[in-house]
């Protein structure tokens, strides 16, 4: 979705209310209601996209939810918190390997869509440094994996994937693998230690090869490019990498000792490939604007010739010095920006429309096509998002149709090409029950697009997504209960008999209860179930055991991970119980304000509405949800079986005893994590923020932190290092000593 790069030295984004000099009011409820949820809806995207690398959006789509996000907070700047996804860069890490911290944050680009959004980005810059902030970089925007890799006294000690750009996962004996990376840099200026960041993709001719191979074995083929070079480098066994046709392309450092820095980027290539270090041979150095628009519109016409598959151009300001003036925001550089081009455009055939049924029950139309090859892809389902959407484009079942896709998963059907009818066409008829459990379907509320199914408890199709969703990485983060597992355990093949009717079964299950369970495989971004390509019957699959009829190993993780998830903290209980508009960022806020699940339930409608993100209509939803008696069921019967359903105050310390105070943290801390140390500080009743200003109570302080710590000298706000974070922490505020700065510092 996103580029990473270097972080840049570079101005803080400032205090809203110091930039204008007036209070900030907050947000009308309306406007966080639909925050909540755009964030809910950007959070999940980015971990399927990131992580489960099984995107379940178009790019065109996402791009959309972040533009309105925006407006938002610039409408509204209270809902500019940390938790916002335009303040984070990436998604939670996968757990399938160890986490380990960037020397230097990975940061996002922004993007620009059309030739005024590129004048915009050049005259921000211009109006920063005013002066022209040419020459430019223009490069290729590779549609891969970012790594970062690390040399120490040249030699590759460490590999990881971005993560969410502070924590990545370590890939080191993967990216070992690779013959584009090498395992000593060679030269007289190679630095002490040098973070290089870059691009691991599959070259599309590997791609096409692979794909032959995998269906030659049987097995079901990649979907495209980008998500076969995340699966083989994210393999266990690193000889299965090693066989792949992996490539790497590097454009940026992040951390850098010894040695005498570039004053360019493309001095930058330069020494990277004097290294032995793959760069591009495509990028050009330009003087202007208009030389930019040349190198963009040329590849927008020559898109296929590169090996590798691309979905725009980045554009950097060349110079290092210019770099460092115009800084970053809080998550996305100043000095670069991603034009993306336009989504390709092919025609296919709509063989049919049907519906799939969501963990809400929403009632969704898919296109089922023939199957064709788009931007690396092979396509053959697009959803339809509702029977007005197919009605105002005008879709009939057995229409040649328009795909449009930009490097997504699953593209958008534009519409029907008309003048290749042939009169045996139909019209789709929306459902009038459900699929999945023959209830009537209906609208939530006058004046809905979207039919759902009311069959909330019983649902077969709901139920299979609460599970798979209770699991997610923002939830339970159950390892081994994927979609497969939450088909397996909530829909058997007849004569079986469910291990789970509902969430309350969820930590009853035994090993017993388990074996053996054959079950349909779906399609976990439909939830249709998937068929046989020789056959054309659905696949099958048996779970939970291995040939011989004895627990697999995924059946024993699944319960070790299932008792593990007993201790997670309130908030994700919360999300797991799937009650509507609560994502992590609306449960964090419920679990600070009340400590325990007892409490929110048993608080009014105002005492709910009353908490910070929470408005009117988030509060009835919850007071209706826990007045649900089978809701009610599934906390009681997770309560019995251990799972955790408050969260204690510090030891000796009142909740809220950060109370009123606002902290920035920056840099990288030894004991905590970024979300450790924020959580540590709104567990306590602090607020944690992105920028620093005269209002800040402390800003905390690690390894490298950058502008922010310049920023408060600058402003005399008192700055904790982190034995003074710990006393903070561990005695309150009035008992933690600030650093003294000194003159030179303060000048």
């Amino acid at each position: 979705m996103t580029e990473q790069v270097n972080e840049a030295e570079g101005m803080p984004v400032e205090d809203v209310s110091d930039v204008f000099g007036v209070s900030v009011e907050a947000a009308p409820a309306a406007a966080r209601e639909r925050h909540a949820e755009l964030a809910e809806l950007i959070e999940d995207a980015n971990w399927r996209y990131y992580v489960l690398d099984s995107p379940t959006v178009s790019d065109a789509e996402y791009d959309t939810w972040m533009r309105e996000i925006r407006v938002l907070e610039e409408e509204h700047p209270d809902l500019r918190t940390p938790d916002s996804p335009t303040q984070k860069v990436g998604a939670p890490i996968s757990t399938e390997f160890a986490p380990v911290a960037h020397l230097q944050r990975m940061e996002s680009l922004d993007n620009a869509f059309d030739d005024e959004e590129l004048a915009g980005w050049e005259a921000r810059a211009r109006r920063l440094i005013e002066a022209d902030p040419g020459p430019y970089l223009c490069e290729l925007k590779i549609d891969g994996l970012a790594v970062a890799l690390v040399y120490e006294k040249g030699r590759l000690i460490r590999g990881a994937t971005r993560g969410d750009g502070r924590t990545g996962d370590d890939i080191t004996p993967n990216v070992r693998t690779l013959r584009d990376v090498p395992d000593r840099l060679v030269g007289d200026d190679v630095p002490d230690l040098v973070e290089v960041r870059g691009e691991v993709f599959l070259p599309v001719e590997g791609f096409k090869r692979l794909n032959e191979q995998l269906m030659d074995a049987g097995r079901p083929p990649f979907a495209n490019p980008r998500n076969s070079a995340a699966g083989s480098l994210r393999q266990k066994d690193p000889r299965v990498t090693a066989q792949r046709p992996l490539r790497l392309i590097v454009h940026g450092v992040g951390k850098w000792e010894g040695a005498e820095p570039p004053k360019s980027q493309s001095e930058m290539y330069e020494r990277l490939a004097s290294w032995g270090l793959p760069v591009s041979d495509r990028f050009r150095i330009v003087e202007t604007l208009d030389e930019v628009r040349e190198y963009i519109g040329y590849y927008n016409g020559h898109r296929h010739d590169p090996e590798y598959e691309i979905d725009g151009v980045v554009v950097k300001v060349n110079r290092i010095a210019v770099q460092r003036q115009l800084g970053s925001t809080s998550r996305a550089p100043r000095w670069a920006v991603a034009f993306k081009y336009p989504p390709e455009e092919v025609t296919t055939k709509l063989l049919d429309i049907q519906v799939g049924v969501g963990r809400t029950g929403r009632v969704t139309p898919y296109g089922v096509m023939t199957p064709i090859v788009v931007s690396g892809s092979t396509v053959e389902r697009a959803t339809l998002h509702n029977a007005f959407e197919v009605e105002r484009k005008g879709v009939l079942i057995g229409d040649t149709v328009v795909l449009r896709k930009a490097g997504d998963v699953i593209p958008e059907i534009v519409g029907p090409v008309a003048d290749l009818r042939d009169g045996t066409e139909r019209e789709f008829v929306m459902p009038t029950h459900c699929p999945e459990c023959g209830t009537e379907l209906a609208y939530e509320r006058e004046g809905d697009a979207d039919l759902r199914c009311p069959n909330t408890r019983a649902c077969p199709a709901q139920l299979r997504e609460r599970i798979f969703f209770a699991a997610g990485r923002n939830a339970f983060d159950i390892e081994g209960l994927g979609y497969v597992a939450a088909t397996a355990l909530t829909q058997p093949l007849p004569p079986q008999e469910p291990p789970v009717r509902t969430e309350a079964d969820l930590f009853d299950l035994t090993m017993d209860r388990l074996l053996p369970i054959r079950s349909v495989v779906r399609d976990p971004d439909t939830g249709l179930p998937k068929t046989d390509p020789k056959t054309g019957e659905p696949k099958e699959v048996t779970f939970f055991a291995n040939k011989s009829g004895d627990p697999s190993k995924n059946a024993e993780k699944m319960l070790e991970q299932l008792e593990k998830a007993k201790t997670q903290p309130l908030w994700r209980v919360l999300v797991a119980l799937s009650i509507r508009h609560i994502g992590p960022p609306t449960a964090r806020a419920l679990a600070e304000e009340f400590r325990s699940l007892d409490a929110i339930a048993a608080a009014s409608e105002e005492e709910l509405a009353a908490v910070e993100d929470i408005g009117p209509r988030v509060a009835a939803t919850i007071r209706e949800w826990f007045e649900v008696d089978w809701h009610r069921e599934i906390v009681d019967r997770w309560r019995a079986a251990g799972v955790r359903m408050a969260d204690e105050a510090p030891a000796g310390l009142e909740v809220r005893t950060l109370e009123g105070l606002t902290f920035v943290v920056t840099g990288t801390l030894t004991d905590f994590s970024r979300d450790e140390a924020s959580e540590a500080i709104t567990g306590r009743g602090g607020k944690v923020t992105s920028s620093v200003s005269k209002k800040t109570g402390f800003v905390v302080v690690g390894d490298n932190p950058g502008s922010k710590y310049d920023k408060a000298v600058k402003l005399g706000v008192p700055i904790l290092n982190e034995e003074g974070f710990h006393v903070l922490l561990e005695k309150g505020p009035d008992a933690a000593r600030p650093l003294a700065v000194t003159p030179e510092e303060e000048a």
